[in-house]
């Protein structure tokens, strides 16, 4: 005879391993540290890609009037300029990736310990057949 308690929690366990347990057990392998770190890391790396790729567009967009401007200007200054820029772009997008990244670690585990607690419920009720 089927037990319906037991058959909704099973097929509740299943839904969630097949959708969003997959993402949340992935997260839930790294220690806390580990997976901010490296999310932060890939973060640090696709701004400083795309502050490379939006500089070399500003300097490309009217290049004839810059090459013109080059001997002008203090180049210290234009470089010590852009590296500031950098760090506060860079900088940001490190503090805004650590802060989500930080949310979505505490969301998968408070979800995994739900997940685990299901199972463990299931496990109960299978013994308590027995």
């Amino acid at each position: 005879m089927l037990n319906e308690e037991r058959v909704i929690l099973m097929t509740k366990l299943a839904s969630y391993e097949a959708g969003e347990g997959k993402k949340n057990v992935a997260i839930g392998s790294y220690f806390r540290s580990d997976y901010i770190g490296w999310q932060v890391l890939k973060s640090i790396i696709s701004a400083t890609i795309a502050f490379v790729v939006v500089f070399a567009m500003y300097i490309f967009y009217d290049f004839e009037l810059f090459m013109t401007d080059i001997y002008k200007m203090d180049l210290l200054e234009f470089c010590r300029n852009i590296l500031i820029r950098y760090a506060v772009v860079v900088g940001g997008y490190a503090i805004v990736s650590y802060i989500i990244y930080t949310y979505r670690y505490s969301k998968a585990r408070k979800s995994l310990r739900l997940y685990y607690r299901n199972l463990k419920k299931l496990a109960d009720m299978y013994d308590e057949k027995q």
